[in-house]
C-alpha cells in the first residue's frame, strides 16, 4: 500500500506546472497599446489579492536592455494590484513587461505584455519563454504538499479512531499515529524551506538563501506553515498522552484540546489556499476546515481500521467496526455538503465544467468519489452482516447462561486418585459466517483506502488549478486600454523559394476609420529579414467591399503606412503577398477583426 502511494505521488509530483488562482484582470498600459507619451507607472490588476516578490517586474526597453524601476508595491486599488514606477524619460518604441506575483492562495503566477511609446519598434523584444517554474523545484514542492495532506489524514484520523471507536489493543496503531505526526512535521519544514525558490521559479539550491527565507517568513503562506509547526509541537504532548492511556478513554478536557488542535491544523490549509481569496471568504474558510477534517477522519480512520483488520491477531469486535461505520457516514455527509459548495464557488457556471481545466479535474474527482462511495457502501454492508452475526452469537451466549449448569456440563471421567476435574466451558463463537464477513470487510476497506488516495491526490491538484470562476472573471474584464485603443497584431507565416519565416502585421488602432500599419518580416531563426516587396490588401466579403490596397512602403527595417482607411466593422480578409526574389512570391490570407 505504501509503495502504491509513493508511486502515485511520484506520478503527480512530476506533473506540469500548476495554474495559479490569481488571474490577470487588466494592465495599465494595456497590452499592445500605443501611447502618445510615456507612462509614469505600470499597474496590474488581478482577480484576487497578490503578494509581491523582489523581482516582480522586469521592464525591457526597445533595445532589449533592462530598465531600472522602483521596488514593486500595491497600487491605490488595494492588495489585488501591483505597481512599479518607470524612469522619467522613455525612448520611443516598444517595451516588454515581464511580471511575477504570488496569489493569495500561495501559488505563483507570471506573464508578460508589451506597450509602445510613440509608435511600435521595428524589432520587438521577445521575453524568455522558458518554464515558469523550475521543474525540479515544482516537483519537489508538489511532493511535499501531497505528503502533508496524507500525513494530516493519518494523524487526525488515527487519533479520532482511537478515541471514538475504542479498539482493543490500541497500541497497534502507535506506529501509524507517529508516522502521521512525523511525516507532517517533516513535510511542513520541507515546504517552508522550499517556499522561496518555488515562488521565484528558481532551482532547489536557492532554498539556502537566508534573505529569501526571511522574506518567506513574512508572507501569508510562510506564516501559515510556521503556525502549523507550532501546532505540531503542541500536538506532540497530545500524542504522548494518548499513547500512555492505552485502552483508557481521554478525559473531556483532553478531547477538547485535541479537537482544537485538529481545527487549528485544518485552518493552516484554509488560510493559504482556495478559501482565503474570492467570494464569501468566511463561509469558504469554514467549509474548507470542515472538508479537511472530514477527509482526515474518514481516510485516516480507514487506514487505522485496515491496520487492525490485517495485523491484530485477535478478532476485531464488531462494535468497533460499527462505531467507525457511523463516524464514516457522518464524515461522508460533511464531505458531500462542503464539496458541493466548494465546487459551486470554484466553477461559477455550468460552462466551466467542460470549458476549463478546473472543471475537467473536478469531473475526474467526482468519478473517483463515486467509486469511493460505492466501496464505502460495500463496507457498510459487510459491517452490518458482521454486527448481525455478533448479535446472534451474544444472544446464544445469553441463552446458554440461563440454562441450568447440569444441562450444559459435559460429563468427564474422574482423575485417578483425585477429585473430578472442573468442566470445560463451551466456546462462544460468532458462527462459521463471521470469518468470511471479516475477509470481505478487509477487501472493501482496502479498496476504500486505495481509491481514497487517488481522491486525495486529485484534491491536491485541484488546489493548484485556476478555478473556473476566476478564469471567467478575467475573460469578462478583458485587457485595459491605457491611452489609445489596443492595436491588432497578426502573424502571417510563409515559406517559398527556400525562404521561410513570418510577417508580424500591426494595425493601429484596429478599428473603423484611419489606421496605421507596421509589418515586420522575421526569418525562420527569429532574426529580422528583408524582402524585395511586401503588399497588403483588405476585403470585407460580407459587404462586398475591397480589395483595399494598404500601400505599404519600405521604411528601412519594416514596411508601413499611415493611410489605411477601413470604413466598416467586421471580419476582414487580409491578404499578404511576400516576394523573396524576382521569381518567388507567395500570398497568405488571414482574417482580422475590425471593431467599430
Amino acid at each position: 500500500m505504501l509503495l502504491g502511494t509513493v508511486l502515485v505521488l511520484l506520478l503527480f509530483g512530476g506533473a506540469g506546472a500548476a495554474s495559479a488562482h490569481a488571474a490577470l484582470r487588466s494592465t495599465d498600459p494595456g497590452d499592445g497599446t500605443v501611447l502618445k507619451s510615456a507612462p509614469r507607472d505600470i499597474t496590474l490588476t488581478f482577480t484576487e489579492s497578490v503578494g509581491l516578490l523582489d523581482d516582480s517586474f522586469r521592464v525591457l526597453a526597445p533595445d532589449g536592455k533592462r530598465l531600472k524601476v522602483t521596488d514593486a508595491g500595491h497600487g491605490p486599488g488595494g492588495s489585488d494590484t501591483a505597481r512599479v514606477s518607470l524612469p522619467a524619460e522613455l525612448a520611443q518604441g516598444t517595451y516588454t513587461v515581464a511580471w511575477r506575483v504570488v496569489s493569495a492562495d500561495s501559488h505563483p503566477v507570471s506573464g508578460a505584455f508589451t506597450f509602445s511609446v510613440g509608435k511600435p519598434s521595428p524589432a520587438t523584444v521577445i521575453p524568455d519563454t522558458g518554464p515558469t517554474e523550475d521543474p525540479a523545484t515544482e516537483s519537489l514542492f508538489n511532493m511535499g504538499r501531497y505528503l502533508a495532506y496524507l500525513a494530516v489524514a493519518l494523524l487526525i484520523g488515527t487519533a479520532v479512531f482511537r478515541t471514538a471507536c475504542r479498539p482493543p489493543e490500541p497500541f497497534r496503531l502507535n506506529r501509524l499515529l507517529w508516522a502521521g505526526w512525523g511525516t507532517l512535521l517533516g513535510s511542513t519544514v520541507f515546504l517552508l524551506v522550499l517556499r522561496a525558490p518555488y515562488e521565484s521559479g528558481a532551482g532547489p539550491t536557492a532554498a539556502f538563501s537566508l534573505k529569501a527565507f526571511e522574506r518567506t517568513l513574512g508572507t501569508r503562506p510562510g506564516e501559515a506553515l510556521l503556525v502549523r509547526l507550532a501546532l505540531l509541537l503542541v500536538a506532540w504532548f497530545f500524542v504522548v498522552r494518548l499513547l500512555r492511556l492505552g485502552e483508557e478513554r481521554l478525559s473531556r478536557a483532553w478531547q477538547a484540546a485535541g479537537g482544537a488542535l485538529a481545527v487549528g491544523l485544518a485552518l493552516t490549509w484554509a488560510a493559504a489556499e482556495h478559501a482565503s481569496a474570492g467570494i464569501q471568504v468566511p463561509v469558504a474558510m469554514t467549509s474548507a476546515v470542515l472538508h479537511v477534517l472530514a477527509m482526515s477522519v474518514w481516510l485516516g480512520g480507514l487506514a487505522a481500521l485496515l491496520t487492525l483488520l490485517h495485523r491484530a491477531p485477535s478478532q476485531l469486535p464488531a462494535a468497533v467496526v460499527a462505531r467507525f461505520s457511523r463516524l464514516a457516514f457522518a464524515s461522508v455527509t460533511v464531505l458531500v455538503a462542503t464539496g458541493v459548495y466548494q465546487s459551486w464557488r470554484g466553477l461559477g457556471s455550468w460552462e466551466a465544467v467542460t470549458g476549463t481545466t478546473y472543471g475537467h479535474l473536478l469531473v475526474l474527482k467526482l468519478l473517483a468519489v463515486t467509486l469511493l462511495l460505492a466501496a464505502a457502501r460495500l463496507s457498510r454492508q459487510w459491517t452490518g452482516r458482521l454486527v448481525t452475526v455478533a448479535a446472534k452469537a451474544e444472544s446464544k451466549s445469553a441463552v446458554r447462561e440461563k440454562v441450568p449448569e447440569p444441562a450444559v456440563r459435559e460429563r468427564v471421567p474422574e482423575r485417578v486418585g483425585g477429585p473430578p476435574s472442573a468442566p470445560e466451558p463451551a466456546p462462544v463463537t460468532a458462527g462459521p459466517a463471521a470469518p468470511a464477513y471479516r475477509h470481505g470487510l478487509r477487501r472493501s476497506v482496502l479498496a476504500e483506502v486505495a481509491v481514497g488516495v487517488v481522491v486525495l491526490v486529485l484534491s491536491t491538484v485541484l488546489s493548484g488549478t485556476l478555478p473556473g470562476r476566476a478564469q471567467a472573471d478575467a475573460a469578462e474584464a478583458g485587457p485595459a486600454a491605457g491611452g489609445l485603443p489596443a492595436a491588432s497584431v497578426t502573424n502571417v507565416p510563409f515559406a517559398v523559394g527556400g525562404a521561410s519565416g513570418k510577417v508580424q502585421i500591426t494595425l493601429d488602432p484596429g478599428r473603423t476609420g484611419d489606421n496605421s500599419v507596421q509589418a515586420i518580416v522575421y526569418a525562420a531563426d527569429g532574426g529580422l529579414a528583408t524582402v524585395p516587396e511586401l503588399r497588403l490588401s483588405f476585403t470585407l466579403p460580407a459587404k462586398e467591399i475591397g480589395p483595399i490596397d494598404a500601400g505599404l512602403k519600405n521604411k528601412g527595417g519594416y514596411w508601413g503606412t499611415n493611410d489605411l482607411t477601413l470604413p466598416l466593422a467586421g471580419d476582414w480578409r487580409m491578404k499578404a503577398t511576400i516576394r523573396v526574389s524576382d521569381v518567388d512570391q507567395i500570398s497568405v490570407t488571414k482574417t482580422v477583426r475590425i471593431v467599430g
